[in-house]
């Protein structure tokens, strides 16, 4: 069983950090501005936690989020004159969390386990062929968004573990609060590849939809 970690945690109603990605914050809140120098004085490291629907209600106190969360270093800082902070946070792992520490700071604390990747009996062949699905799917995106090579080489370069290439292309696709969170959660690599897949699938139907005229269009230019 993995280690108890403790780390001050971020939450929000709109962020999912994945581990292996890239994730740009501007901090302007008194208490988390006091999370990030505590976190530059220490080890850097935070954790992103999605905040549970109706956090309305308690945002500035304790409201619910998440079990499973996003872990991350920030590994580069600008502090602001007035005291805000630009930072870069890169994902490093997924945690769950396993309690909350008592109030005795402006911003939260938790207690949690690093998750590993899970895999199945399913052979590597069989994950190399899903990964090559994602990556034919992924190309097709970025043709029709007018992006070139250079996109997918950020996402695959130097990487053939399906787990990172998953979590990778989750990060730059999926736009869905809710539907990144599930990812998150999928600590099995074979059910997150089928996730991001499914999802791909679903933006590509919409890019597609959007670029072709309906029939009454079609009609109205003849």
């Amino acid at each position: 069983m993995s280690a108890v970690i403790q780390i001050p945690i971020f939450p929000l109603p709109d962020v999912v950090l994945f581990p292996h990605t890239m994730l740009p914050l501007h901090i302007f809140e008194p208490r988390y501005r006091k999370m990030v120098q505590d976190c530059l004085a220490g080890d850097k490291r935070l954790a992103m936690g999605l905040l549970k629907a109706g956090w309305e209600k308690d945002y500035y106190g304790r409201p619910p989020i998440h079990a499973i969360a996003g872990a991350g270093e920030i590994v580069r800082h600008e502090e602001l004159p007035d005291g805000r902070f630009n930072i870069l946070v890169r994902g490093t792992m997924r945690i769950g969390i396993t309690t909350e520490l008592a109030p005795d700071l402006p911003y939260r604390v938790v207690r949690a386990r690093p998750l590993a990747d899970r895999y199945t009996d399913e052979g590597p062949e069989a994950l190399t062929r899903r990964v090559d699905r994602l990556k034919v799917f992924y190309l097709r995106i970025l043709a029709e968004v007018q992006k070139g090579q250079s996109e997918m080489a950020k996402i695959f370069s130097g990487v053939k573990d399906p787990g990172i290439i998953a979590d990778r292309i989750a990060g730059a696709v999926i736009a869905d609060t809710e539907v990144r969170q599930r990812v998150l959660e999928c600590a099995e690599v074979s059910a997150r590849l089928s996730l991001v897949q499914d999802q791909l699938v679903a933006v590509l139907t919409r890019l597609s939809d959007r670029n072709t005229p309906s029939e009454r269009g079609s009609e109205r230019a003849n």
